[in-house]
């Protein structure tokens, strides 16, 4: 059918499919192509949605090894398939023929579980999610040389398949405050600044490198630029450079200078913001990064540490603070995810279906792991070593310190880490994984120093009370060591 085109009407630009499941197809350009659009190739994956849960954070990545000798140009098939909490502030503005039946059905299932005052909040959280890694998708596109383009999914929700909610815009094309046109720009222009460094999160030990690129797509080769960068902590300026460019021709520029910069006078647990931007242009780009001390306190002080649901409980009843860290994998709950559920769960219901974290930042159980409200890359770790529990089936009052947000199709309350006064005791339950391999997991490190800490002083005095029995679904771990 191809060739009869072709010959039909050699004016333009042909293709097979624009990827498709079919056997035997879809990994690499047919005979005939004249360009190729596909998720993956033979040799590995062009999408970062692929791995993003499977690897570890870093910014260094490209797809060079899966398109190896591609001979078409090649375009990677709908980046930023993020499913984003629906905005229930849309519902007013359906005025003509169609009714949000389903976003009616989200309001009302809120309401039932006593949820709804955290709509808008679920919203901005899973939203600032998918912004994150809609960024890095596309910046390994733009950093890998011979990707000839990606092609957006959409920029907007699709109602249809179960409601596709993979926007940041809504269906009417209007902004979800999530970020802004310029704040898209950023990592998404005719000319985008990039860095390559290997990872998110770092100890104060380390020094901070990256490799300086820029990708220009605009209208002329750029002659005799500068690029500057600048590391800041809270606004305050760590330390900056400039790196001169002699020409930044069509395409990627790779290899323009680098970035070395040591992180021993972060002396606190810090949030790092990296700039890079093209003088005398608008064009700039920002990451973050997190650095933690290199060795922290691992004393328990008063607080008793357990995985046994027996020893937890007999501990409570002699009036201890207990942190209470159960197999998560023994538990009625949700298995941990760092990736937001893929384009509708209903359309496909068959994958952990959770949507980030939200929580509240100034919580001094977190004074020592910065986080803003909803997951960034220094939550990887935790997402990915845990399990979120259903708090309603202990007690539908309990407010979380860290709430998992599920997936708006089952919006069941998930936690990941809740308080609790039981009888004379105070109780920390963790659905973190905090015994595992924690010599090689600085950011889990960090976040277990940040609760002991907190558990340790006066501020930890739960709100809400529950009485022992009603703590019997976690009673799964009773056999834990």
């Amino acid at each position: 059918m191809l060739g009869e085109m072709k010959a039909a009407d050699d004016r333009h630009l042909y293709t097979t499919t624009s990827f498709t499941f079919e056997k035997g197809h879809g990994d690499w350009p047919e005979n005939q192509d004249d360009f190729f659009v596909t998720q993956w190739t033979k040799k590995g994956w062009v999408r970062g949605q692929g791995v993003f849960n499977q690897e570890l954070p870093s910014f260094d990545k490209d797809f060079r090894a899966s398109i190896e000798g591609m001979e078409v140009p090649l375009v990677t098939h709908e980046v930023g398939q993020y499913s984003v909490y629906p905005d229930l502030t849309e519902i007013p503005k359906y005025t003509g023929t169609l009714m949000p039946l389903n976003f009616i059905a989200v309001k009302e299932d809120l309401e039932k579980k006593g949820l709804i005052d955290k709509a808008p909040q679920y919203l901005q959280a899973s939203g600032k999610l998918a912004a994150i890694l809609y960024k890095e998708e596309i910046e390994r596109a733009l950093k890998t040389p011979g990707i000839s383009g990606f092609q957006l999914l959409d920029l907007h929700d699709f109602p249809g398949q179960g409601t596709a909610l993979v926007g940041l815009l809504n269906a009417f094309w209007e902004s979800k405050g999530i970020l802004t046109g310029e704040e898209f720009r950023e990592f998404c222009a005719p000319v985008v600044p990039l860095l390559r460094f290997p990872k998110a999160v770092y100890t104060n030990n380390e020094t901070f490198e990256a490799q300086i690129e820029l990708c220009n797509y605009g209208k002329d080769e750029l002659k005799n630029s500068t690029l500057s960068w600048e590391i800041t902590a809270d606004g305050r300026s760590l330390g900056k450079g400039k790196t001169p460019a002699a020409a930044l021709a069509f395409g990627h520029n790779g290899g323009l200078g680098k970035i070395s910069f040591p992180l021993q006078q972060v002396t606190n647990a810090s949030k790092l913001e990296v700039c890079l931007s093209l003088d005398g242009t608008a064009y700039r780009n920002r990451w973050n990064v997190w650095v933690y001390p290199s060795s922290v306190d691992t004393k328990w002080g008063g607080v008793k540490y357990t995985r046994s649901y027996d020893e937890a409980m007999a501990l409570l009843k002699k009036g201890e603070k207990v942190l209470f860290n159960p197999d998560w994998r023994t538990l009625q709950g949700i298995e941990g995810k760092f990736v937001p559920v893929f384009w509708s769960p209903v359309h496909f219901p068959n994958q952990a279906g959770t949507m980030g974290v939200l929580c509240n930042p100034t919580h001094p159980a977190l004074s020592e792991f910065p986080t803003e409200y909803y997951s960034d890359y220094q939550w990887w770790d935790a997402m990915s070593h845990s399990g979120a529990i259903e708090v309603a089936r202990i007690d539908k009052n309990l407010q979380p310190i860290v709430r998992v947000i599920d997936d708006w199709f089952t919006n069941r309350p998930l936690a990941l880490l809740f308080e609790a006064k039981v009888g004379k005791g105070k109780l920390l339950v963790s659905g973190i994984d905090f015994w595992q391999d924690m010599d090689k997991r600085t950011e889990a490190r960090q976040l277990l120093y940040s609760l002991k800490k907190y558990m340790c002083g006066n501020r930890f005095n739960p709100s809400s009370e529950v009485d022992a029995k009603d703590l019997s679904i976690l009673s799964s771990a009773k056999n834990q060591k």
